[in-house]
């Protein structure tokens, strides 16, 4: 009888254990900071962006997104009439926001696991200033002091899927962020050019950009900075976002 006694005393201890440890291996953490691993793909290693979010309740949390953004190395399709040369200065900086809700419906567990959606902002500034080497029409070359400044602000709504590894490690997706943004782009010279290689130079550089930016082509008035140089508008957005982040 004792052995029995002691046999159920020392199961139930391992069992108290077991759970113990459960518990604390599902330990509600409310704070994840991350790294946006989806700009360094599309514009360079310069492009740092770190986030934080803050869960608020089972449901519902916000989040915010600040750092260094930067125009990535233009390819010209034509190199031999225009060339990219030295980097003067490069500067830029993102900064966005949204407010989740985590679908109760969706969603086997609490936030910030599973499936959200809620509205956000986005700011976006490049700007560069380097020299280029251009060749004119009438075949003679030049260096040239040149600077591209591009801003874009938006603000709309989006659906996102964050999956939580360990309890530790998050992976955070934004998978659709339709809004409304605003774009403003700007090229100037710092030198005299004919009109003629004015323009031939704003089409190389529209060129290298529409390489460059995703959508660039849906929401840039290529005509109009073709002509000038400059061009702004306001059109339908969009958000995509893979994030990486720890949850302490």
């Amino acid at each position: 009888m004792r052995k029995i006694i002691l046999l159920l005393s020392l199961l139930g201890m391992a069992y108290l254990q077991l759970t113990a440890q459960d518990s604390m291996s599902k330990k509600a953490y409310k704070n994840t900071i991350r790294f946006n691993v989806t700009n360094p793909l599309f514009f360079g290693g310069r492009s740092l962006i770190f986030g934080y979010e803050r869960i608020l309740n089972n449901r519902r949390s916000f989040s915010i997104n600040i750092g260094q953004a930067s125009f990535p190395k233009l390819e010209f399709r034509n190199p031999d009439s225009l060339r990219e040369g030295s980097n003067l200065e490069e500067k830029g900086f993102h900064v966005s926001g949204d407010y989740r809700f985590y679908l109760a419906k969706e969603n086997k567990y609490q936030a910030p696991r599973g499936v959200y959606i809620g509205p956000y902002f986005s700011y976006n500034y490049f700007d560069r200033k380097n020299n280029l080497s251009v060749t004119s029409t009438n075949g003679g070359t030049q260096t040239v002091a040149s600077e591209t400044t591009l801003t874009v602000g938006s603000i709309g709504f989006e659906l996102g899927y964050q999956f939580v590894f360990w309890n530790r490690v998050s992976l955070d997706m934004i998978l659709a962020g339709p809004g409304i943004a605003s774009y403003k782009l700007e090229a100037s010279l710092g030198t005299n050019l004919s009109e003629t290689d004015r323009k031939k130079f704003f089409e190389k550089l529209n060129e290298a950009l529409a390489d460059k930016f995703p959508g660039y082509n849906t929401v840039i008035d290529d005509g109009e900075f073709k002509s000038k140089g400059s061009t702004s508008t306001t059109t339908l957005g969009y958000r995509y976002m893979v994030m990486i982040g720890y949850r302490f």
